[in-house]
């Protein structure tokens, strides 16, 4: 690691120490998998999903433009989505729900933001004791039960929306220093306005947030151990 790249992840790692809200991405970061993959499995419409969803995780084209043609793809009836969401429950990283209680008890907010669909993200965010306004996500619309699209207005439906969200947790509760961290390129082009991004890798590493990523980690025990190490301030 070069002496810039060593620098800059020192600054990311102490703004990290004294982040006052954090926002994380939802699928291959706090979840596992890619929620709209699985319910695309879950459809039988995995194989050509899945190679839209690396297209827009790579940043190879616009995140609407990836939205829509997946769920055209798909096209879950009201049913599907509900028998899917009974028939799978989220399954966490390892690690994330030490982190989130960790920073829930220094009374930091978190926040998820994601492109993926708030009624398969709001049963993680129960598990983790985020509040569900705390949520900010797409919305699937429904006519008769049928799919009929989803809600352009949501901020996270299309590209540079997490940037959005940011600006507008910044502007709402004045957070100095809000970081968010995930696994794609829509993560990264948070920040700014977040005040620093950090690259998690523990589900799947793409390349191009590996690269450019001032700090990279791939187990949230990595995340976990600077928050409870005594900052200056204590041993004074």
């Amino acid at each position: 690691m070069s002496s810039v790249s060593n620098h800059n992840e020192v600054n990311v790692r102490e703004l990290w120490r004294t982040a006052d809200a954090v926002c994380f991405d939802v699928d291959s970061t706090v979840c596992k998998d890619e929620g709209l993959d699985e319910l695309a499995e879950f459809c039988g419409a995995g194989a050509e999903v899945r190679e839209w969803t690396n297209k827009a995780m790579g940043g190879d084209v616009t995140f609407r433009e990836a939205l829509t043609q997946r769920l055209n793809i798909v096209k879950p009836s009201q049913q599907q989505l509900e028998a899917f969401i009974t028939s799978r429950p989220p399954q966490l990283t390892d690690g994330i729900k030490d982190l989130v209680s960790l920073l829930h008890s220094k009374n930091v907010p978190v926040f998820l933001v994601s492109g993926g669909f708030r009624n398969i993200i709001e049963p993680a965010a129960k598990i983790l004791n985020i509040p569900l306004e705390n949520v900010y996500a797409n919305k699937l619309l429904f006519k008769d039960g049928l799919y009929d699209g989803f809600d352009p207005k949501e901020p996270t439906s299309d590209s540079g929306g997490k940037q959005k969200v940011a600006e507008l947790l910044k502007q709402t509760y004045g957070f100095k220093c809000l970081i968010m961290i995930g696994d794609g390129a829509t993560d990264m082009e948070a920040a700014p306005p977040a005040d620093a991004f950090i690259g998690f890798g523990g589900n799947v590493v793409r390349e191009k947030v590996k690269k450019n990523a001032k700090w990279f980690v791939t187990d949230f025990k990595e995340l976990i151990k600077p928050l409870q190490e005594p900052q200056k301030n204590d041993l004074l």
